[in-house]
């Protein structure tokens, strides 16, 4: 190649011209570009030889200023228009006499120019260049535009963002929104680490980012982990800082589809027939429904009357919500792919729709409601001596709550005389259930409330009022499930195996309380499911359903529905083989909501101790987890909080000891106490 020959050649994929200076070798050539820098160059580097003079590496400015009028991209969809239907391909220089009527240097090196960062109208083939194919060129441009859009819509989504992070209010777009929902599914993961027991490190590298994950926090600058997906939602106020990711996580509906919510206001406004036209009007009676202050779905309520007789007949009250509802409809569909309502700290996701659900469905106070109704006649002892269920009309009397009643029992008010008939069958019942081999389990049960951010915390005791609740439901349902085995209907049926308790001998060594009763639970198997009745041991029953909680609970709401087609003297909807299989399903959901249940109230508790770090606690040793670690399980007596501890050194089962928290994060679930000795304690304010 001769010296002073103009080439084009790139640097880093820059375009940049330079002058032939000298061999370099036997192939490779010195250029010096127009800063005066030297470059080697194999011949597959040069991309452009400009023909017709030698030239200076001074002289390159002013051969691109004479080429720069020509390059007008514009010009080539003009030149594509002419060759397209014939095919032809064109070198830079045919491409410059076509466009400019010119041969020399400048326009044939701006022809080449236009020609190789052309992506549109022509392919480079060999040296020369095709017209694409009048398709080919319709779909680039689709997807020129459609780049286009994308880099718009990023370029806004990070204006966006940069608003959010500010403080300001930011009304987020569709496709801001596509991009959020894959954050929130990637952050999500982080409640693996409980599931799982895993680090952060190893959910990183087990769940790498899909790729809109990671080009959003690539753009952003973000680490494109759970944990930054997690952190940039926050930021972004998209979630908050203690967003329920087990929730999230599980498959459990949070809102209900659009054409439930049209169904259940079409059953508000247009009231299906009733199918039990025989209900039994109990409008006379007192009812009571007794719940906790802030429970919208009442379900249940109590009366009680003096036959002519003598006799008394307790009556429990259940409502009726398959009153609105039909096997495999839709709402009835919802609900078994819910299982049941899910109870959080933070509120309920209910099973069916709330205007169902907290309105006709629920036992209203004053109005006149559908239930189910079982009058039962208890013996001397507490057994059932006679019963009887009936579709029901009734009117609740009164809605209280359980402090209420246990007021009135103290007091003994004389204007109600039926809440201390029920407490007294109540309490004969339980007496009678413990002669059949019930067994009491009584540990401490933690109510964690969260509102406003605000977490408090109760300990649910085990009060009269709620003692008598208890009694009337389990009475319900053994009541239920007798009836379904005297008539041969499929029921969902619960029992549990008998435990195998340690020996007397050894439950005795034990210190009484807490620890024994812990011991006992560690003992009590799991229940069990059926489709043909089997014994309870744990209330000490031979048959037992749950059939009180038919708003809550799908299980109540399929008895429901089998008991009540045989009142009427039809054939149940479910066979024995159809309850099972929907059983099975239902019995999966709701274990998926029991585990939900479960990590969220840990999850706050951690959160609430936490926010206590200086807050010294009594404590129990209940139990050993590892003895030889001195890993034990420690009952926070105040909060009814049970978590695992490592003492640093040997303690008994059953010593009090005080502690304080010294590590508490939620979010990785990881709590860790220390011991305080009694004079460092008396420091801080014990």
């Amino acid at each position: 190649m001769e010296k002073g020959t103009l080439v084009e050649f790139r640097v880093q994929g820059d375009r940049r011209l330079g002058v032939i200076d000298r061999p370099d070798g036997k192939t490779r050539w010195f250029v010096v570009d127009e800063r005066g820098q030297s470059h080697s160059l194999a011949p597959r580097q040069i991309t452009y030889t400009v023909n017709g003079k030698t030239y200076k590496s001074s002289d390159i400015p002013a051969f691109l200023a004479e080429v720069k009028p020509y390059l007008d991209p514009s010009s080539l969809e003009v030149a594509w228009e002419l060759l397209v239907e014939e095919g032809e391909t064109v070198t830079p220089a045919q491409m410059a006499n076509l466009l400019f009527s010119e041969s020399d240097s400048a326009p044939c090196y701006a022809a080449h120019c236009l020609l190789s960062d052309d992506k549109l109208y022509f392919k480079q083939k060999g040296d020369a260049y095709e017209p694409r194919t009048t398709a080919q060129v319709a779909e680039r441009k689709h997807q020129i535009e459609v780049e286009a859009l994308k880099a718009r819509e990023q370029q806004e989504f990070l204006v966006r963002v940069e608003q959010a992070l500010q403080g300001e209010t930011v009304e987020w777009q569709r496709h801001d929104r596509q991009r959020l929902e894959g954050l929130e599914k990637y952050a999500a993961l982080l409640a693996d680490i409980v599931r799982m027991g895993v680090n952060y490190d190893s959910l990183a590298r087990a769940y790498p980012p899909p790729a809109p994950v990671l080009e959003t926090m690539n753009l952003l600058g973000r680490p494109a982990t759970p944990p930054g997906a997690f952190q940039l939602l926050v930021d972004l106020k998209w979630w908050s800082a203690n967003e329920n990711l087990f929730l999230r996580r599980s498959a459990i509906p949070v809102q209900f589809p659009s054409k439930v919510l049209e169904v259940a206001q079409q059953r508000l406004d247009d009231q299906p027939t009733d199918s039990d036209t025989n209900r039994l009007d109990l409008t006379r009676l007192k009812v009571y429904t007794i719940d906790d202050e802030s429970t919208t779905e009442i379900d249940d309520g109590l009366s009680w009357e003096q036959l002519p007789d003598g006799q008394d007949r307790l009556w429990v009250h259940i409502a009726d919500p398959t009153r609105w509802l039909a096997p495999e409809d839709d709402l009835d569909l919802e609900a078994r792919k819910r299982g049941s309502t899910v109870y959080l700290p933070t509120g309920m996701v209910p099973m069916f729709p709330e205007i169902l659900a907290t309105g006709p469905m629920s036992l209203v106070q004053g109005k006149v409601c559908c239930a189910l109704s079982f009058g039962v006649i208890l013996d001397e002892n507490g057994a059932v001596a006679d019963y009887t269920i009936h579709p029901s009309l009734i009117k609740p009397t009164y809605r209280l709550t359980y402090e209420d009643v246990d007021e009135m029992l103290e007091l003994g008010v004389q204007a109600e005389p039926e809440i201390a008939a029920i407490a007294a069958w109540a309490t004969k019942r339980k007496a009678w259930r413990y002669n059949q081999g019930a067994i009491s389990i009584n540990m401490p049960e933690a109510m964690i409330k969260v509102k406003n951010d605000d977490i408090s915390i109760d300990i649910l005791d085990d009060s009269r009022s709620r003692q008598l609740v208890a009694e009337m439901m389990i009475l319900a349902g053994e009541v239920a499930a007798r009836y379904g085995q005297e008539h041969k209907i499929p029921l969902p049926f619960r029992g549990q195996p008998q435990p195998e308790l340690p020996p007397e001998e050894e439950l005795l060594r034990l210190p009484a309380g807490f620890v024994r009763a812990c011991a006992m639970r560690r003992c009590m198997p799991k229940s069990e499911m059926s489709i043909t009745p089997v014994r309870h041991a744990g209330l000490g029953l031979d048959t037992y359903t749950q059939a009180t909680s038919p708003i809550r609970r799908y299980s109540d709401l399929l008895t429901h529905f089998q008991l009540k087609a045989h009142l009427r003297g039809e054939v149940p909807p479910f066979s024995a083989e159809q309850l099972k299989e929907v059983m099975m399903t239902v019995t999966s959901t709701t274990q998926e909501v029991t585990m939900v249940e479960r990590q969220t109230n840990r999850y706050w508790a951690l959160e609430y101790l936490r926010r206590h770090p200086e807050q010294v606690w009594e404590a129990t040793v209940l139990m050993w987890l590892r003895e030889d670690s001195n890993l034990a399980l420690i009952l926070l007596e105040d909060l009814g909080l049970q978590l695992p501890m490592v003492f640093r050194r040997t303690v008994r089962l059953g010593e009090p000891v005080l502690v304080k928290v010294s590590i508490a994060d939620p979010q990785k679930d990881v709590i860790q106490f220390q011991e305080i000795i009694y004079q460092e304690a008396q420091t801080v304010g014990m």
